[in-house]
């Protein structure tokens, strides 16, 4: 009956080849760079990489552009979506990985990757890789351990009505829920930032709600035990780590052989596996050897702190420094703005006082002068005419009025309940520190949070002395104005009428004098915003690190300072404090990082060859077994000089407390009939490995691929999809030799039974794919089926094709 079945195959046209769903195709508006183009796995999104690397879009099926990324000198090296689809990697040239967050295409985080090691600020070379994964903390694993085993013996609480009757079982974990319960949340949302006045490379990123929300992200409980883990391999051989989005944990350097530089070229984990398979190629190599190499993430399976609750707290930390760096910025923008115009009108009215026979009058003087007396100076009236007048005064008090409204309100509505924010983290990781005491495993002490907190307290004191000199210098500023305008008025007309008599009697004149000797010159603000000396810098800064008490040695300062005696200069400056904070909270980063980054371990290397050089290469890391605890890992080569062959090597790795062992591989081979080529490869999951091929002529199927019928001519390649079992029964696994090809089946033959099956394409005339991506369906953000994209030849357009539920069944005729 197969001989039959496969007889009649043979002369099956494509037509007769169960054929995938087509659910969309786009035409893009350049061609894209390199084969960089990435399906998210989550959402009807692709990003590509075109105009020479130059810029990054964003695509919905249909041809519609979502965003597009350009940085100015810059090329895209490398793009890859985060496995929840919420945010893209892209690395770019200048060394920097910057994460787009769904909403309006904004970098939400940047990530600097230096160089190899990871010695210092070194640079890093060219991007290779980017890998993303998900697991699930060793600390949760066990958790969820216990839990089973309470249902076993039925000790599970159970939700009762009051009628008696049960609704479900509940597993309760108090000490769980309160971990990450998020006081945050009881907090007043953080205001956006105005759009200009920004700057950096955060400049647009928190001027609108959306933006703000993808990046101040609650930490919910049920998410808390996922960590997602980034990883990026450089041309120099740096292996850069990070988790949590953007907390870094550092750049690492293995050499699996020798000393030479192995570059990252492959990636793949498992949810529930703390080690990360890594493929490394050495630099010198001739390209006929990849490296399989255990990467134990310890800290992932025993940290001595709940890793959720630490990476997210010191993210949102990280986050905050940033929105308040920001803050600041637009202040300072806007402290210059009040200052800045009435400084012209005042310098040039300055010069005339100055050929006066006193000649050292000032134009606070003067003004005052006139307040008092009545009487006008000459160089005076004509400024007030001439150079000022009704248009003068106007953005006169534009100027000031506005710039002086917009402190407040970002003191008010920004900076301050950032600052709150800041001390509510602060304090969940004080409260870390203390419960480990002088361990130095989590890379911090109670002493460098408290130091955190007082920092803040002293920014918290000076915004709200800020507050209140913006709302005292507001009032004395609508008295002057007033006064100004009056007396612009009376230079203005040759006699003084009823109407600016009256005025001039209900002036506050107290209040327009207190003006000019304390505001017009010299704001008290500038205590707090103007730029100081370096020689000060340096001095009051050796001052302060000694120091006891933050807070006393400010207050003590600020008395000095209202006494008129000598103060330090710089400890009341925003600005100073705000990076004071950050250098100190980046100090307790870096402890963190360090901490992590020593459970960083890297298992013995498996060589993978065959003995040819390798075309396409595919790893996929599977679910380890319930009884030996170990994991299969799998990967699959194409040669160069064969392109109709795949080569499977199977590493079982074991795993022992978060730690790798040495790996026990086998190997097989599978040949793809005469006269067909491989155009790429990848795994889908554990049971599937799709390949993409094609050939000049007809492709046949009885779960298996034909040879084409040499009468039947066809002017260019048919493409199909072909659907390898690679775990199944028929694989021919045997002993593995570094360098010798193993046995091949060839999948042609009545062999292949129950091995493999072959689909087609709906609507591919006049496209042939030559690059491939896969995503598996998800359920993370509404139903998506898996799913396949495939670019075409001339990489202008791409469609993507629906996966059946049921690839051993078919899909649709």
């Amino acid at each position: 009956m197969a001989a039959a079945a496969a007889a009649s195959a043979t002369t099956a046209p494509t037509t007769h080849l169960p054929k995938l769903h087509l659910l969309g195709t786009t035409a893009l508006s350049s061609p894209v760079t390199a084969g960089l183009i990435a399906c998210n796995p989550a959402i009807d999104l692709t990003a590509t990489v075109g105009d020479a690397g130059a810029a990054l879009h964003v695509w919905r099926r249909g041809d519609q552009l979502v965003s597009k990324l350009v940085e100015r000198g810059r090329r895209v090296e490398g793009v890859r979506w985060k496995a929840d689809g919420q945010f893209l990697a892209a690395a770019w040239s200048d060394g920097v990985v910057r994460l787009m967050g769904l909403e309006g295409g904004k970098a939400v985080h940047h990530i600097r990757v230096f160089g190899g090691g990871g010695e210092g600020d070194a640079p890093a070379g060219k991007t290779e890789f980017i890998g993303w994964g998900r697991n699930v903390t060793g600390e949760s694993r066990r958790r969820m351990q216990k839990t089973r085993k309470q249902q076993l013996h039925g000790l599970q609480e159970r939700r009762i009505l009051l009628d008696g009757e049960r609704t479900g079982d509940v597993a309760v974990d108090l000490p769980h829920e309160l971990t990450f319960l998020e006081v945050e949340t009881a907090l007043p949302k953080l205001s956006p930032l105005p759009v200009s006045g920004g700057s950096g490379d955060d400049m647009f990123l928190f001027s609108s709600t959306a933006s703000l929300e993808s990046v101040f992200r609650p930490c919910k409980a049920e998410e808390a035990d996922d960590v997602h883990v980034m990883i990026v391999g450089t041309a120099d051989g740096g292996i850069h780590l990070s988790i949590y989005d953007s907390f870094v944990i550092g750049t690492l350097k293995h050499s699996p052989r020798g000393d030479g530089i192995f570059q990252l070229r492959g990636h793949s984990s498992h949810p529930e596996v703390s080690t990360h398979m890594l493929l490394l190629r050495p630099q010198a190599g001739d390209g006929t050897t990849l490296y399989l190499v255990p990467m134990d993430l310890t800290f992932l399976d025993h940290s001595p702190v709940n890793l959720s609750l630490l990476a997210s707290k010191t993210t949102a930390l990280q986050n905050l420094l940033r929105y308040l760096k920001q803050t600041q910025s637009h202040v300072v923008s806007e402290w210059k703005s009040t200052r800045e115009l009435p400084a012209r009108y005042m310098a040039g009215v300055q010069d005339e006082l100055k050929k006066m026979p006193n000649g050292d009058m000032t134009i606070v003087q003067a003004l005052y002068h006139t307040v008092v007396t009545g009487h006008v100076f000459p160089p005076v009236g004509e400024w007030l005419v001439d150079t000022l007048g009704d248009r003068g005064h106007k953005r006169w008090e534009k100027a000031v009025v506005s710039g002086l409204t917009s402190i407040r309100g970002l003191v008010h509505e920004n900076f301050i309940p950032a600052l709150e924010r800041c001390g509510v983290i602060l304090s969940r990781l004080l409260g870390i520190a203390r419960f480990h005491g002088s361990d130095a495993s989590i890379g911090f002490d109670e002493a460098q949070i408290n130091k955190l907190m007082e920092i803040v307290s002293c920014l918290m004191m000076v915004a709200h002395k800020v507050l209140t000199t913006v709302m005292d210098e507001l009032e004395h500023f609508n008295a002057f104005s007033i006064w100004l305008r009056l007396e612009i008025d009376k230079q203005g007309s040759s006699s003084i009428g009823e109407e600016l008599t009256e005025k001039e009697a209900t002036m506050d004149n107290p209040r327009v004098l207190s003006y000019l000797q304390r505001y017009l010159a010299n704001s008290p603000l500038a205590l707090y915003f103007d730029e100081v000396g370096k020689d000060d810098y340096i001095k009051d800064q050796e001052m302060i690190e000694p120091g006891s008490s933050l807070l006393d040695l400010l207050d003590k300062q600020l008395q000095e300072q209202e006494a008129g005696r000598p103060y330090m200069k710089v400890l009341p400056r925003v600005g100073f404090l705000a990076n004071y904070l950050s250098s100190r909270a980046n100090t307790v980063f870096k402890g963190i990082a360090e901490a992590e980054k020593k459970g960083v371990l890297f298992g013995q290397a498996t060589e993978v060859s065959v003995g040819r050089k390798i075309w396409k290469h595919d790893l996929w890391m599977s679910r380890p077994g319930r009884k030996n605890g170990s994991s299969a890992v799998f990967t699959a080569i194409v040669p160069e000089d064969d392109k109709s062959r795949i080569y499977i090597t199977r590493s079982l790795v074991p795993l022992v407390n978060g730690v790798s062992g040495p790996a026990s591989t086998t190997a097989c081979g599978l040949g793809l009939p005469e006269g067909v080529a491989i155009f790429d490869i990848k795994y889908l999951d554990d049971k599937t490995l799709l390949v993409l091929c094609g050939q000049k002529g007809v492709f046949h199927s009885n779960h298996q691929v034909k040879a084409c019928r040499a009468n039947e001519p066809s002017e260019e390649p048919r493409s199909v999809l072909l659907r390898i079992a690679y775990q199944s029964a028929p694989m021919p696994y045997q002993k593995y030799t570094e360098g010798q090809c193993p046995s091949v089946l060839e999948l042609s033959g009545t062999g292949s039974e129950g091995l493999s099956s072959c689909f087609a394409f709906s609507h591919l005339s006049g496209f042939t794919p030559v690059q491939m991506e896969v995503q598996r369906a998800s359920r993370l953000r509404g139903e998506i089926p898996a799913r396949v994209c495939l670019l075409g030849r001339d990489r202008a357009m791409y469609k993507i094709y629906a996966l059946p539920d049921d690839l051993d069944g078919g899909g649709q005729q």
